[in-house]
This record gives structure tokens, sequence and C-alpha cells, in this order.
């Protein structure tokens, strides 16, 4: 939430949404740069979720490093085959990035810095098409390379396809940046040009500004010409066409003489934002499967003190001092420090509502314990399951609210304990964790008699 907000903040601050003469990109630099040391720093973040966001936390590594060096990043993203390369390359004015007539050329990124662009820290990116078929670790590449990108050119050479219309949504979702550059615009009369644009900008209204739907022609085809000798003969020829993308390139130059750095801070602070949010979703992932854990673990054990104690009804009593020890455990797990006052505060709510809802069972459960007194050892046997498979429910379902009141930071939220306790019996299959439980049980306590 704290990253989100700075991250709101920097937006108001963008030119490119709100104009505004207040903006200062070198503090929104050194913000951003802050963010992400600080997130790199966090000790609270567990080992096992740093290693399942391995790659997402090199990326923010990565952007740091590029904030450090003054970097903006310009990436270069579409189909294969639409001349994201030649594009780069007319940039550049020299051959850099690999251009080829079969499909799929470029395997990996590849990167270059644009000096001409009145700027030694721009680089522009090259990546591989998000339509290769069989290229699922290109297209996730291409994916990765857009998101860390300050700008990035969507090539297309017609009409959008519905991946490269996904990919615009998915890019302007995410705040960037974006420029449709209509490439190998020499196949097209001028009214057919004016058409497209024109079909593109409705097409991509509310995600890209008109401005920033171009043509261009990277790499446009010979230009066919007839010679007649002094005979009068003719002949056919070709003659080599210069490239034009001098809009394109005033466009860009523009962007990054008045919005690049802030440009650079803002993706940054995004960014860290997606992964702050990701981070939480795991830590959340993480605490639920170590809570269910436990939470089994003291099933057990509360179901196997109640089937062989032989005192009854003072059984389920006698057993209380396991879901004390369970909620105390499971607090830890979030984070919360309980005493066992606490936590017999905080139980005795939970039962309160479990007498109310599940009185039924209880009943059951009182009967299977006077059943003990009066029971020849056979019959004890026969109902020990059956009542330490009822300890063990009732435990489950105390675990499960207990869980959930952590998780929302010891609060019950909007629902209040009762509705809480009786949305999760709502949500249990019954039947299926009781004769789970006796299973289990009985499991247990043949393998202690051998």
């Amino acid at each position: 939430m704290r990253i989100l907000k700075q991250v709101q903040s920097a937006l108001q601050s963008l030119p490119w949404l709100k104009k505004s003469k207040k903006a200062n990109p070198e503090r929104h630099l050194r913000d951003a740069d802050q963010q992400i040391q600080t997130m790199l720093a966090d000790t609270s973040v567990p080992a096992a979720v740093r290693q399942e966001l391995f790659q997402e936390f090199a990326e923010i590594e990565s952007i740091s490093e590029k904030l450090q060096n003054g970097e903006i990043h310009i990436a270069a993203f579409g189909r294969v085959g639409t001349g994201k390369s030649s594009i780069l390359n007319a940039l550049l004015g020299r051959e850099v990035f690999s251009t080829s007539e079969l499909h799929g050329e470029t395997k990996a990124q590849q990167r270059s810095h644009w000096t001409s662009a009145n700027s030694e820290h721009v680089v522009l990116i090259d990546t591989p098409g998000i339509d290769e078929l069989d290229g699922e670790a290109r297209e996730n590449l291409a994916h990765s390379v857009a998101r860390i990108a300050d700008i990035v050119l969507v090539v297309c050479e017609g009409d959008l396809t519905e991946t490269e219309f996904q990919a615009v949504s998915d890019l302007a979702r995410r705040n960037r940046p974006v420029l449709l550059v209509l490439n190998k615009a020499d196949r097209y009369s001028s009214s057919e040009l004016d058409s497209i644009l024109s079909h593109l900008q409705k097409r991509c209204e509310g995600m890209i500004e008109p401005v920033n739907i171009l043509a261009a022609s990277a790499n446009p085809r010979p230009e066919k010409i007839i010679r007649v000798d002094e005979r009068g003969n003719e002949s056919p020829s070709e003659r080599s066409r210069e490239s034009d993308i001098s809009q394109l390139k005033i466009r860009l130059w523009n962007i990054l003489e008045n919005e690049g750095k802030v440009l650079a801070a803002l993706n940054a602070a995004l960014f860290t934002s997606e992964l702050d949010s990701r981070i939480a979703g795991k830590i959340v992932q993480a605490r639920k499967s170590v809570a269910e854990k436990i939470i089994h673990n003291y099933c057990l054990a509360k179901g196997l003190v109640v089937a062989v104690n032989p005192i009854p009804v003072a059984d389920l009593l006698a057993a209380a001092g396991t879901d004390v020890a369970m909620v105390i455990h499971l607090g830890n797990v979030y984070g919360f420090q309980l005493s066992r006052r606490e936590a017999s505060k905080l139980l005795l709510t939970i039962s309160a509502q479990m007498l109310l809802l599940m009185g039924a069972y209880w009943g059951v459960n009182m009967v299977s314990a006077a059943m003990k007194t009066v029971s020849a050892g056979m019959s004890a046997a026969l109902t020990a399951g059956a009542q330490g498979a009822l300890a063990w429910y009732a435990t489950y379902v105390t675990g499960r609210a207990a869980e959930s009141w952590f998780a929302k930071g010891k609060s019950w939220g909007s629902l209040g304990p009762r509705d809480t306790v009786n949305e999760i019996l709502d949500s249990l299959d019954r039947d299926s964790i009781l004769q789970s439980a006796r299973s289990e049980i009985s499991s247990r306590l043949k393998k202690a008699t051998t």
C-alpha cells in the first residue's frame, strides 16, 4: 500500500498524463531507486518467497542498475515479421539488430545504445515475436522486457491481430507509454494509409493517444523503374529507397526530452508496486500452507487425546489445552504473539458460535462420551474413534476460524465471528472430514498397540 501511494503520487506529476511545471525528474529517480533498495533489503520476505520470485527480484535489481546509470529503455514489441528489428536499425542509422526474411530471427533480447538521440543513456531493445507458436519462452521474454521498458514501440503492419490487440491492452493497463508504429507504410497508397491509421486510432481509443499512432517505412521495398536507352528500348530495374521514420524519431525525441527521466522513475515505481503485491500474495499463500499443516497436526493430536482418554465427557475438557496451543501457534505464523489468556479469549468467542451452529454435533459427541462409562471395552473402542473424529472436526473448524481472524489482522472484518464460522462450516464436507479423521486416528492407534 505504501508503494502504491508513492506510485499514484508520481503519476499525478507525469507530463504525459497531466501537464505540470513542478515535475522534478531527478527527485523521482532518487525516490524510485530508494523504493527498490528498500524492497531488496527487506528481511521480512521469507527465503522461500524470494526463491519463488527469483526472476522478478533479478528484474528489480536490473531496474535499479538502470536507474543508477541514468538509462532510458525503449523496447520494440510485436509479432514476428512486422519489422521490429528494422525499425530499431533505422533509428540507429546502421545494421545492429538481426533481420531476416525468415520468421523468428530474434531469439533473445538484443540491445544497443542510441547515441543519436542526443543522449548516450537511451537504450534500444529488440524482442522476440509474441506470436511464436513454438516459442513460449521467447514470448515470455518479450513480455518481460516490455514490462520493464520505459517506452514500448508496438510494431504492426496493418490492422491489429487479436494477439497484438491483447498486447496493447495489457501494456495500457500497466500505464506504459505505448507508441503504435504502422511499419511497411510504403505498401499502401496515401488514401489506404490514412484509412488504416484512422481505424487504428478508433480501435485503440482510450489506450493509445492519436499522436502516438504513427506510420513508418523502416525497410521500404525497392522502387521499380523503367529505363529507356537511346534506341527507345525499355528495361525494368529497381532503385533502393531510404527508410522513412521521421515521424517516429521526432515523437521519440520529444518524449525523451520532456518526460524521459520521469517515465523511467514511474516505470520503476510501478514494477516495484507490482512485485510488492506479488510478494504479499506469496506470503499469504505460504502462511496458509503452513497454517493448514499446523491445524492438521493439532486435529490429530486432539482426536487421539479424546479417543484414548477413558474419562467420559471430561476428555473434551482435558484436550482444551490443545486448542489453546494451536491458536498461539497460528498467531506466530501470522506474526502475532498471543498469551494463553488472549488465546483462551479468542477460543471462547469461536466456541460460542460453534455451540450455536454445531449444537447437534456436540450432542452426538456427548452421547459418545457417556457411552464410554457404560460400555464394555469393545463398545468403548467403537465409540472412541467416532468421538475422536468429532473432536478433530471441531478443532479443524476452530483452527480455520482463528486463521481467518489472524489473516484479517486480528479482526473478524465485516462478517463478524458468527458469519465467519458459518461460512467455514458451509464450505466444508463434514462427512468426508469425519471419515478421514476416523481412518487416521484408527491407523495411529493400531500402530501404537503393535
